[in-house]
């Protein structure tokens, strides 16, 4: 669908240049660009065997860096593209390589759509396909797995991130705006030199990755430098004087940086872009890379620039604002096979964290943090994701701002507690000062930015779980025996029974999936190493070992866990209404489940009105959540990486909680078949009654430092947040929650008639932002079943 985008009402903050760039790129179609694919299909076709894995990757990068087209648009202040041109998409046949299907598919499905020629088509069926067949990540993988983890995960119990995609959830440090790539190559060379070839037995292994990263810094430096000759190119034939001192500023930052340290806030703005790129052109990161707490890191060069006057206020928001936009030029690569049938998202999940604590503990918040908030404000674009981090010492005129943000309804920010997640981190063994630097990469998981290399492997459905231990290891939907034979629940006596036979379960599909993640970690240190990356992810050239080999200094593997709020509520339902007040039977709960509640309305709604359910501050309930939370904590955390770290457990959904809906029947908490599951740590959908005070106080008995990040979706209507004390009764609930502890929290502020009436005139609303996730998205560029499950979340009118 085609759609006329509509400018916000308030577009007092942006000046014709960004009004211009914003509206250039929302008329820009996605395009699917096969340009990397060939200049990297033909680099493997001539070299790969003939050198080490590393400096081929590395060589690889070099090459992509060296062919690629350059890009630079009319208008545009900070330049560079992944693609040959803005919202050009690339592939990355190394990891999965798209069939002819899969791009047929993706050129004409109606939402997020990716166009492609058919010639392209031809030309990758002839060129790349070929080449790639048997040699990719993916196939690696299911080479490789067991029949019970293969039949497990197309049934739905867990998903695989790194079956697709590398793995990301990358964010950075203020490194990259102290030294220069030509420092960096100078530390590798030194740290070369230092290589003991007699009593280190990895010497000549690491001289090899040192090598590569050096390869990598020429790489990103040449990048830059072609940028730098277009805009004297261009220039030289420019006939606006405006413009031509524009583009020879272009040229002269892009000599600069990023070989050499960045001077003022052009240079650094445009420092990090480079580095943003390199990290997505080099591997398809899943979540694409994230620039860490920007505030802090860009505050010297803006306080410099006001300082001695070679900068306005103005002229850094115009800037920043540029960075924005090119956040949005870059909508995140396509997926493959049944995932290509379905609607995804553009987003690529990069999250902007501002505010906070420094390294030092102290409030972080500055004049840049006000500034970035304005911008998300005025251009309310897909990406990048924002939130704002609010610790005790955050003043309140901060929180209140980003509150003005949220009421517009566009889900953005979202908002984090460095007080809970410095914990989670000092718990998992980093610094506190490494802990106090880290936050948000992707949606709500945390991590040591700059410092870490955190991956997420995918999601385990512990609804589905229970679905199988209620059919003693049979998966009813599929047909087939997946878990372990834990008896017949018909049989048990007592609620101990079931829940340990759902226990059993759970810890065996745990061990199934953390046998295969440890193999594809593997298949990455050995096939695909992160050769640029690496530069900027302490301690790997000390190490001499790349971002997926360990050579980061702290290695987190982790499993992120979904529908507490759904399967608590099944718990509880049949804790109460089976073994205590035997109410119904086993047999009657399961023939209900099984029939889809056909002919159990009453029953259903029963259960619905006479049921503690998880998210109104009910003991009976909380409970069994904080219990079924910390067996799955027990289960999953401190199991050994291929990488020297250990496994961790997050409570992450993203959209995942419809898919799982999706393969799941009916469950007895009343939930139909096939309708999501509960996402984060939410609440299922209506079960809580009591209003976001009892939602939080539920939530605040777990302990969430024990998680590496949990989820929290609200929903208001938008009359609540009119009054300037409606939003303080708002601050005061969110800072309540995290005086309970609480990780993070969101809100999607829209009420239902809305969100019913853009389901019917999607052309009215096509720029009508939601909360899905940890990320916000289009709602008429997601199918009906995801319009649905956001319309099915409790709306509350009432603080």
């Amino acid at each position: 669908m085609n759609y006329t985008i509509k400018y916000p009402k308030n577009l007092g903050g942006m000046n014709e240049r960004i009004r211009h760039l914003r509206q250039q790129n929302f008329d820009t179609p996605t395009t699917l660009s096969i340009e990397r694919a060939l200049i990297e299909t033909a680099f493997y076709k001539e070299n790969y065997g003939t050198m080490p894995i590393a400096i081929l990757r590395a060589r690889n990068f070099y090459e992509i860096c060296k062919k690629k087209a350059i890009y630079i648009g009319d208008e545009e202040l900070i330049v560079g593209e992944r693609g040959p041109l803005p919202k050009a998409v690339p592939t990355f046949p190394e990891l999965t390589c798209h069939s002819v299907e899969d791009l047929h598919t993706l050129n004409e499905r109606e939402l997020q759509r990716y166009t492609i020629s058919q010639e392209d088509i031809d030309t990758y069926e002839r060129e790349v396909i070929p080449y790639w067949q048997g040699k990719t990540q993916r196939e690696r993988i299911f080479n490789h797995v067991s029949k019970e983890w293969e039949e497990a995960y197309h049934a739905g119990v867990f998903t695989e991130f790194m079956e697709q995609r590398a793995a990301g959830h990358t964010a950075m440090d203020g490194k990259m705006y102290h030294e220069g790539l030509l420092d960096v190559k100078a530390r590798i060379e030194k740290r070369i030199s230092e290589l003991d070839y007699i009593y280190d037995p990895e010497a000549t292994d690491k001289q090899q990755e040192l090598e590569a990263m050096a390869i990598s810094c020429d790489a990103a430096i040449l990048f830059a430098e072609r940028h730098a000759a277009l805009a004297e190119e261009k220039a030289a034939k420019e006939q606006n004087p405006q413009r031509k001192k524009e583009l020879e500023k272009i040229a002269d930052v892009c000599r600069w940086v990023p070989a050499h340290a960045p001077r003022d806030l052009w240079e650094a703005i445009q420092m990090y872009w480079f580095v943003h790129l390199g990290t997505v052109t080099e591997l398809n990161g899943w979540d694409s890379m994230n620039p860490g707490h920007i505030d802090q890191h860009l505050w010297p060069f803006y306080q410099k620039g006001i300082e001695d006057g070679t900068l306005t206020r103005d002229k850094a928001k115009e800037l920043l604002s540029c960075l924005w936009i090119k956040f949005n030029n870059q909508p995140a690569p396509p997926k493959v096979g049944v995932t290509a049938l379905e609607s995804g998202t553009y987003n690529d999940f990069t999250n902007i964290n501002i505010g906070g604590v420094d390294r030092n503990g102290e409030n972080a918040t500055n004049d840049l943090s006000y500034m970035i908030l304005e911008i998300q404000e005025e251009l309310h674009e897909l990406q990048p994701g924002l939130s704002i981090h609010i610790a005790q010492n955050t003043p309140d005129e901060f929180l209140l701002e980003g509150i003005k943000v949220i009421r517009q309804g566009h889900g953005y920010p979202s908002i984090f507690n460095p007080d809970t997640y410095v914990q989670e981190m000092v718990r998992a063994g980093k610094t506190i000062e490494d802990a106090r630097e880290g936050g948000c990469s992707g949606c709500i998981e945390v991590g040591a930015f700059g410092k870490e290399a955190y991956l997420l492997t995918g999601y385990l459905n512990t609804p589905k779980i229970l679905e199988i231990t209620l059919n003693n290891g049979i998966d009813p939907q599929t047909g087939k025996k997946l878990g372990l034979e834990t008896g017949d629940p018909r049989s048990f006596k007592t609620f101990e029974e079931l829940y340990e036979a759902w226990h059993k379960q759970m810890v065996y599909f745990v061990n199934l999936k953390l046998s295969v993640n440890n193999y594809i970690e593997r298949m990455f240190s050995l096939y695909a190493p992160a050769t640029f990356l690496s530069l900027y992810i302490d301690d790997c050239i000390e190490k001499g070992k790349d971002y997926y080999s360990g050579g980061a200094r702290y290695n987190t593997t982790y499993i992120q866990c979904t529908g507490l709020g759904t399967i608590t509520d099944c718990f509880t339902t049949l804790k109460k209404h089976v073994f205590e007040d035997k109410r119904y039977t086993m047999k009657e709960m399961l023939d209900a489940c099984a029939s889809n509640w056909e002919n159990g309305e009453k029953m259903r709604q029963y259960i619905r009105n006479h049921t503690p359910f998880f998210g109104n501050d009910d003991a009976y309930a909380d409970t069994i959540a904080v219990r079924v939370y910390d067996d799955l904590v027990k289960a999953i955390e401190g199991r050994p990486n291929t990488r020297g770290g250990k496994t961790q457990l997050n409570m992450l959904s993203t959209t995942c909680h419809n898919y799982f809906g999706s393969v799941c029947g009916a469950t007895p908490n009343g939930r139909f078949a096939h309708f999501a599951i509960s996402d984060g740590t939410s609440p299922a959908h209506g079960s809580d009654s009591h209003g976001p005070t009892a939602v939080i106080k539920s939530l605040g008995k777990l302990d969430q430092t024990k998680s590496g990040g949990t989820l929290l979706n609200v929903r208001f209507v938008p009359q609540l947040l009119k009054r300037d004390e409606d939003q303080r009764k708002l601050a005061s609930l969110i800072r309540t929650y995290f005086k309970f502890g609480g990780h993070h929290i969101q809100f999607n502020i829209v009420d239902t008639a809305t969100l019913h009436d853009a389901q019917k005139h999607p052309e009215e609303y096509r720029d009508l932002l939601v909360r899905v996730a940890g990320y916000s998205d289009y709602f008429n560029d997601m199918t009906e079943q995801l319009q649905n499950e956001i319309i099915a979340r409790t709306e509350n009118d009432d603080l």
